[in-house]
């Protein structure tokens, strides 16, 4: 701990702020709470967190009892969750809470990035009020750079698969907005009807796979609570 510039003291919140309180280091519990076992799967989660760090840290929260690799039947290495890992769930949610009671939504939209977007709508989809047929959803947030427009939800049998290409199937609904109108619906700050109505949601193909949007999107964990600080702008047309 000496070479992290511990806190020196014997207070059990300094002690667990020295293990969870590093750069980064709590945003990797939370993509292994949301069960993520796999190193480049972990990546996608944190996009923006270099490889050798993502690797460093690991090690250290398995040197302090928060996780624990295993070795596959294949010989891939997954990291596991401990029991002391597995008691961080309500801190970590209790923290996202917090971030969106009381955090400003115009704090909030300035941190935007696609990767981590689509990475958690892939996981937090809901599949039933889509057809039983593979469905495929195209994603574009035009002011973005050529190479970060693009991205597609497969959804097949119940499974979502996140590809930054295409995968060559029949497209069955294109959705396209900035990135920061889907942020903001994401996060729960606004709805789909409110911004197809406004002009800054575009839905082209199935007309059910469009209307149902609100529902098999899924949203944030945190969108149901409840925004508390007064925030500048209380609507999000004055965002957008």
């Amino acid at each position: 701990m000496e070479e992290r510039g511990g806190y020196g003291q014997f207070c059990p919140v300094a002690m667990a702020a020295e293990i969870l309180c590093t750069r980064w280091t709590t945003l990797i519990v939370r993509e292994l709470l949301c069960g993520t076992t796999r190193f480049n799967d972990l990546r996608r989660g944190v996009p923006r967190m270099s490889p050798s760090l993502l690797s460093k840290r690991l090690k250290e929260l398995e040197k302090a009892g928060v996780i624990a690799t295993m070795r596959s039947a294949g010989a891939s290495v997954e990291y596991r969750l401990t029991p002391a890992g597995e008691e961080l769930g309500p801190i970590v949610m209790a923290m996202g809470f917090w971030g969106q009671r009381w955090v400003e939504s115009t704090l909030s939209l300035k941190n935007l990035d696609p990767s981590l977007l689509m990475w958690d709508m892939r996981r937090k989809l809901n599949p039933d009020p889509l057809p039983p047929a593979r469905c495929t959803i195209q994603f574009q947030y035009p002011e973005l750079p050529p190479a970060r427009q693009n991205w597609w939800l497969v959804v097949e049998d119940g499974n979502v698969d996140l590809c930054g290409f295409d995968p060559g199937y029949e497209l069955n609904l294109l959705v396209r907005c900035s990135l920061k109108v889907m942020t903001a619906i994401w996060m729960g700050l606004t709805v789909v009807r409110t911004e197809i109505e406004a002009g800054r949601l575009e839905l082209n193909g199935d007309p059910l796979i469009a209307n149902s949007m609100q529902r098999w999107l899924g949203l944030s964990p945190f969108a149901v609570e409840s925004r508390r600080v007064p925030d500048p702008a209380s609507k999000f047309s004055e965002l957008a």
